[in-house]
């Protein structure tokens, strides 16, 4: 059962203190991702912008959303107007289906309109220019796949087209048949098997990086779609707000590991051959869904940190 459990595990982040004051230890060759990114260097890690990052407030606990203006400036530039005018508090999670999605939104149509009426679809955008960490493995749904500006992502070329895809913890918005409704009033997380059949058909604006447990663990919707037929049954928010409006005595910093490093493409590559003691069987490749994207809790020199690393 303990096996089991990690290997359900694999998309979670596990807890490791790190004391800032010690050096971290070297590894000659890293042969896990522990040992990688202990022996990692500062410039392969960046500070989570307060300005693009959202918090979702719940009952539960606090989900971190990091926002990806690359991909969607203008849906990201609306929600962002939104959580700043409080918007979205008081509103609540309204669908939750199993193996899909988390949804939240407006249920009774009672918030005034703020912000865009209307929007261009964003599901792609140039490639050109487009940092890319391109994985060595065949995928499914896309010519070339990997990681761009820390979005699991994808290509058709290099100076083609290239779109975000739809991960566990990817942020979407939701829309009606017209692409032109997806302004960000409906906001919906993946909490299951990556559903990549939406790819290029809804903009995808960010991804979660804390606190997934607070909405993977919600009730699932009894009614169609996994929508809660009761009003009681909905999940309350009690607040969305951008970092950068929260005070400093109420923020976490984050540091997230870059895509665009070595050491990420060695983290790919030790995910793909995983040489964990555990392991019988190195597979040799990986899909782009199942690469972490490891964070830790930002600190200043002296103090200490705590990390939220892969299995």
């Amino acid at each position: 059962m303990l096996h089991r459990r990690w290997l359900v595990s694999l998309a979670v982040f596990a807890s490791l203190a790190v004391n800032a004051q010690t050096p971290p230890k070297r590894f000659a060759q890293p042969t896990t991702i522990r040992e990688l990114i202990a022996a990692s260097k500062p410039e392969d890690w960046r500070l989570l912008d307060p300005a693009h990052t959202l918090y979702l407030e719940l009952a539960t606990g606090r989900v971190v959303i990091e926002l990806a203006p690359a991909f969607a400036p203008r849906h990201v530039a609306n929600i962002e107007k939104l959580a700043h005018a409080h918007w979205y508090d008081g509103l609540a999670i309204t669908r939750l289906q199993d193996n899909f999605v988390a949804q939240w939104g407006d249920p009774l149509n009672s918030k005034p309109e703020i912000g865009e009426k209307h929007l261009p679809a964003e599901f792609v955008r140039s490639a050109a220019g487009l940092p890319f960490t391109r994985l060595k493995d065949v995928d499914t749904y896309a010519p070339q796949v990997g990681f761009a500006g820390g979005l699991p992502a994808a290509r058709n070329s290099a100076d083609g087209e290239a779109w975000p895809v739809h991960c566990y913890g990817t942020l979407g918005v939701g829309r009606d048949n017209d692409p032109a409704t997806a302004i960000g009033t409906e906001l919906y997380v993946v909490i299951g098997h990556s559903p990549r059949q939406l790819d290029r058909n809804i903009a995808v604006v960010g991804r979660v990086v804390m606190g997934m447990e607070h909405l993977s663990s919600l009730p699932r919707g009894t009614g169609e779609l996994g929508f809660y037929e009761q009003p009681e049954q909905r999940e309350p928010i009690q607040a969305i707000r951008l970092a950068s409006d929260v005070p400093l005595a109420e923020r976490k910093n984050y540091d997230v590991m870059r895509t665009d490093t070595a050491t990420f493409e060695q983290l790919i590559e030790l995910r793909r051959n995983r040489k964990d003691e555990w392991y019988k069987t190195s597979v040799g490749r990986i899909d782009v869904c199942n690469v972490p994207l490891p964070i830790r809790e930002h600190v200043e020199h002296g103090e200490k940190a705590v990390s939220r690393l892969p299995r």
